[in-house]
């Protein structure tokens, strides 16, 4: 049965809210998997904190043009699409090259990704698998700014301990 005017206008909205909570999308094309290969991978999406939704490509469309920004996405839009959204950009990478190894197969397939402003083309899903969390990024940074500081109280407590010996070694020859 085809959606009424305002199903489809409640559908969009909520299409809208979810994009506009998630600053990556992954748009993938899940036609040939069966429905027990569907489950298990929205359920290891879900246990990544992904969302997963199947949605209608012109919905979508909708959604995407309401907010802006999207437009390089829109010739992705043809056929089955699944839409997997995260506050991590790689996460949504991962879990699909993860699934895609241990299934031994070529579905799902990514046909675009959108993550924070720059679109992705399905055969850059090993770069976008090897994309640092923001979480490590963070740390990578942290790492760097508190080396040089590591560094300098190491070389003056190593040039204390220098010091401190070299004062025992004056004492003893002295006594």
């Amino acid at each position: 049965m085809p959606l009424t005017r305002d199903q489809k206008a409640d559908a969009v909205g909520a299409i809208q809210e979810r994009l506009e909570a998630h600053n990556t999308v992954y748009v993938t094309d899940y036609k040939g998997l069966s429905v027990e290969q569907v489950n298990d991978l929205r359920n290891r999406f879900r246990d990544a904190g992904i969302e997963y939704k199947v949605v209608k490509n012109t919905l979508l469309r909708l959604a995407m043009e309401r907010i802006g920004g999207y437009d390089d996405i829109f010739a992705h839009l043809i056929g089955p699409t699944a839409v997997a959204l995260s506050e991590e950009p790689a996460a949504p990478a991962r879990v699909i090259k993860k699934f895609l190894s241990d299934l031994k197969g070529e579905l799902p397939q990514l046909k675009a990704a959108y993550v924070d402003g720059a679109v992705f083309s399905g055969d850059q899903i090993d770069a976008l698998a090897s994309l640092k969390s923001k979480d490590e990024l963070i740390g990578d940074i942290l790492g760097l700014l508190l080396s040089p500081i590591t560094n300098v109280v190491g070389g003056l407590q190593a040039q204390g301990q220098n010091i401190v010996g070299a004062l025992k070694t004056i004492a003893e020859k002295e006594a």
